[in-house]
């Protein structure tokens, strides 16, 4: 009987957002559990740590700690002592497939990618002891874990193979996933393989990648209803938008980013700080771009206003301690917002506090951890301090160059001149002509040779390439 309120609840959590109705199962199960002998009935005690996993996979995945998440990892790994691979294939391969989607979740909240590789390598353990033709169904389920899982590390790692690996998974389980049959199974895959149609575009800036992604958002949405499972529909939403953001910055169309910018509100109704905290968080965030973007093409104020505000909410609960690389992802963007400000203001006090998010993201986006984004923030730090030296005088506004110059040194450091000339060739040109402001600041003429030097580098790069393109070049 405990056993069957127990999975009865979790279904009805799960489904309707309902935490409380997670708590209230992991109590049945844990009474299930005391109730059933593992030494007379080992196979139906792994069972049950395994649904009680489940459980507190769940809760933990909408809650911003990773306290429950580490217990259904433990409980996971307890299951699979009992449900050995060669007694019970099939629990076996549900249990691993459940600790590969734990560690995916655990993996997405730390900095490295060790989880992630666990999570993977786990998931396709699984796959492995699933047979297609005999459960279609759990193999599709695998199928969507692993494709998660890629996701994450393909995200991490800046690899786009691994997005690609993450679509094929994707589509693989659609195979075997009908409307008819599971619809909101379907609508989840729908949901996931739009979302990862709009990561592979942000690589490869195809706009066919992002119709189609809108095309499976939209479908998700038909069964995917507010009524049926609020935090799903709020999840494909939270996508949608996205979408519909890069289409809007694209097309140059506003009426895609006030679409983008409705959709994110009505999401924030269902997504809420109590229920599912880390995805309001990450809905705030994105909210935040798309106000900041459309604030830009408005010239705006007050969007501005509004995205300084949507990330600054998201910064409560994307917390350094809890989701770092989220964290920096929020502050990177808090800083573009406060320079876009700031540069409409007469005061210096936005360019300074966006100065400080973006020294605060480079603090957790690391060159080792995460080295595209470590190179962006470096970018978006010099671009900051040189709008702050030109509102300088005197010492003050060559010091702030010569911060200009470490920055985009550092970005610099990440484009082989070789492999990446055009981004090596921009950033020697960029650090060439401060460094001839910082001369005629000076009146110093080593800093002109150098600068002549760094310029016929850059030029001699551009001629070879015959990209004309870069600003300042020949002039300087």
């Amino acid at each position: 009987y405990k056993w069957g309120e127990a999975d009865a609840l979790q279904e009805h959590g799960y489904y309707k957002g309902d935490n409380g109705a997670l708590e209230e199962s992991i109590v049945a199960y844990d009474v299930a559990i005391k109730l059933v002998q593992r030494e007379s009935d080992r196979q139906a005690w792994g069972r049950l740590q395994s649904l009680l996993g489940r459980a507190l996979r769940t809760l933990g995945e909408r809650e911003s700690g990773t306290v429950r998440l580490e217990e259904s990892v433990s409980t996971y790994r307890l299951a699979l002592k009992e449900l050995a691979r060669d007694r019970v294939p099939l629990d076996w391969a549900q249990a691993q497939q459940n600790l590969g989607t734990a560690l995916w979740m655990l993996g997405e909240r730390e900095t490295g990618t060790v989880r992630l590789e666990e999570a993977v390598a786990t998931l396709r353990s699984a796959l492995g002891g699933l047979e297609r033709e005999q459960v279609p169904q759990f193999w599709a389920e695998a199928q969507v874990n692993l494709g998660n899982a890629l996701s994450a590390l393909g995200e991490r790692e800046g690899n786009t193979s691994r997005l690609e690996e993450a679509e094929v998974a994707y589509r693989a389980a659609l195979e075997e996933t009908t409307r008819e049959r599971a619809p909101l199974d379907w609508a989840m895959m729908r949901s996931n393989l739009g979302a990862i149609l709009w990561r592979l575009d942000e690589r490869e800036n195809n706009t066919a990648r992002l119709e189609e992604a809108l095309a499976n958002l939209r479908l998700a949405l038909e069964e995917r209803t507010r009524e049926r499972e609020p935090l799903g529909w709020a999840a494909t939403l939270n996508n949608l938008a996205l979408v519909l953001s890069d289409l809007g910055e694209r097309e140059n169309s506003t009426a895609r980013l006030e679409e983008a910018i409705a959709a994110y509100r009505l999401a924030l109704e269902e997504r809420t700080r109590e229920r599912e905290p880390l995805g309001w968080a990450a809905t705030q965030h994105n909210l935040g771009a798309t106000l900041e973007d459309l604030g830009k093409r408005e010239n705006s104020t007050a969007r501005l206003e509004e995205a300084i505000a949507a990330y600054r909410l998201a910064l409560q609960e994307r917390t350094r301690e809890a989701v770092p690389l989220d964290w920096a992802a929020t502050q990177n963007n808090l800083g573009n917002a406060l320079v876009a400000l700031g540069e409409r203001e007469s005061d210096t006090v936005r360019l300074e506090e966006a100065v400080v998010a973006y020294r605060a993201a480079i603090e957790e986006w690391t060159r080792e951890r995460v080295p595209l984004d470590w190179a962006r923030a470096q970018v978006n730090l010099g671009s900051a301090l040189n709008k702050l030296a030109y509102r300088k005088t005197g010492k003050a506004k060559v010091e702030m160059w010569l911060a200009v110059v470490e920055a985009w040194g550092n970005a610099q450091k990440l484009f082989d001149k070789e492999k990446a000339p055009i981004k090596w060739a921009s950033a020697q040109n960029s650090i060439g002509y401060t460094m001839i402001l910082i001369g005629e600041e000076e009146n110093n003429p080593a800093r002109y040779e150098l600068a002549i030097q760094m310029l016929r580098e850059a030029f001699f790069v551009q001629q070879q390439i015959r990209d004309q393109s870069l600003p300042f070049t020949a002039d300087s």
